[in-house]
């Protein structure tokens, strides 16, 4: 037994490292107009130096999730490596994507106001369309017919209802901490006291204090590898170039997301129907994940009655932010085996 655990080990280290000779990667950012006055998305590639040959299997688009853009996450160099460069160094074509209101990308003119003086902004079916605009961007500029969509949690809800209306224009979809009905009772870590406004202002210690949730507390002091999330507060407050200059800082991020919990996922009603879905499909999700947890993915798995295959990965010791804890290395080597995969295994 103990040589099979060690060959085991063996197995998953080469896995989850990227070929030593791996080729230096290139990166460019784009800004896509969607069409609407003022709105542009912020696109972001990285691939290896010279890439050349663009296939529906080998290109790429990640979008974030409900609060934070998705460059200081998936882009982040913790340790010296960010997923986005661990996906490219394996070979491919790698892009993300903040929707309006987030990161790089055009805020809508709501922002500029008092969170009060408006509705929230930024609902799902508009975030979903802006996904649709970086696919058509993207499937343009590599001349591919589809690509691979991964999204982390919210960003798996616009992921999935992409896929379920434009299954033609996706080859896989990766849902990393997917977002389903909500049962009754089980607290939204997004939710707001008062009437919602336009957008909410979300400080660092909050985040942090969110991030921990449901954590023990012998376990909470080495999930996040020293100096982790003080590289990652600084990067993602200089994303709010308006939030970032207040006392004390804060990001701000639209409350659409939240409007669309209370509506549609804590009132028992899908914005879609995952049958409809008609891709591979990997859900991939973390034990200790309290701001979308295991019953949610357990119920969808269950829906995804029309993919050609599918699968559901839980890991052990980690939060709805294991993108950036000790255990990282399990996702992104779970992700890239879905993603290397050339057909079903039998």
């Amino acid at each position: 037994m103990r040589s099979i655990a060690i060959l085991a080990a063996v197995a998953f280290a080469t896995l989850a490292a990227p070929c030593a000779a791996a080729p230096p990667i290139e990166m460019a950012e784009f800004m896509v107009s969607t069409g609407d006055a003022g709105i542009s998305l912020y696109l972001r590639n990285k691939h290896p130096r010279g890439m050349a040959a663009f296939r529906p299997d080998n290109v790429v688009l990640f979008v974030h999730g409900s609060t934070y853009p998705a460059e200081t996450a998936f882009d982040l160099p913790l340790g010296g490596m960010s997923w986005m460069d661990y996906i490219a160094q394996h070979g491919y074509d790698v892009w993300l994507v903040d929707v309006r209101g987030y990161g790089k990308s055009s805020r809508p003119p709501e922002m500029d106001q008092p969170a009060s003086a408006n509705a929230p902004i930024v609902r799902t079916a508009t975030a979903v369309k802006d996904v649709g605009t970086a696919v058509d961007y993207i499937k343009s500029k590599r001349g591919v017919g589809k690509i691979d969509l991964m999204g982390w949690s919210w960003g798996t809800t616009m992921m999935a209802m992409y896929t379920a209306d434009h299954n033609d224009n996706v080859n896989k979809l990766v849902l990393y901490a997917p977002q389903w009905l909500r049962a009754a009772g089980n607290v939204v870590l997004t939710a707001q006291s008062g009437p919602l406004g336009a957008y909410r202002s979300v400080s660092m210690s909050s985040a942090k204090t969110r991030w921990l949730t449901g954590v023990a507390p012998e376990k909470a002091g080495d999930l996040i590898p020293a100096g982790w999330f003080e590289q990652w507060a600084a990067a993602t407050l200089a994303s709010d170039p308006v939030g970032s200059k207040m006392i004390p800082p804060v990001l701000r991020a639209p409350n659409g997301t939240v409007a669309d919990t209370a509506e549609y996922w804590a009132s028992g009603k899908p914005l879609y129907d995952p049958s409809r879905i008609t891709v591979p499909t990997l859900l991939v999700h973390a034990e200790w994940d309290q701001d979308l947890p295991t019953y949610m993915d357990e119920a969808y798995y269950k829906l995804l009655t029309n993919v050609p295959y599918k699968r559901y990965v839980q890991i052990g010791e980690g939060t709805h932010t294991i993108i950036m804890e000790k255990n990282r290395m399990q996702l992104f080597a779970e992700v890239q085996l879905f993603l290397d995969e050339r057909r079903a295994v039998p």
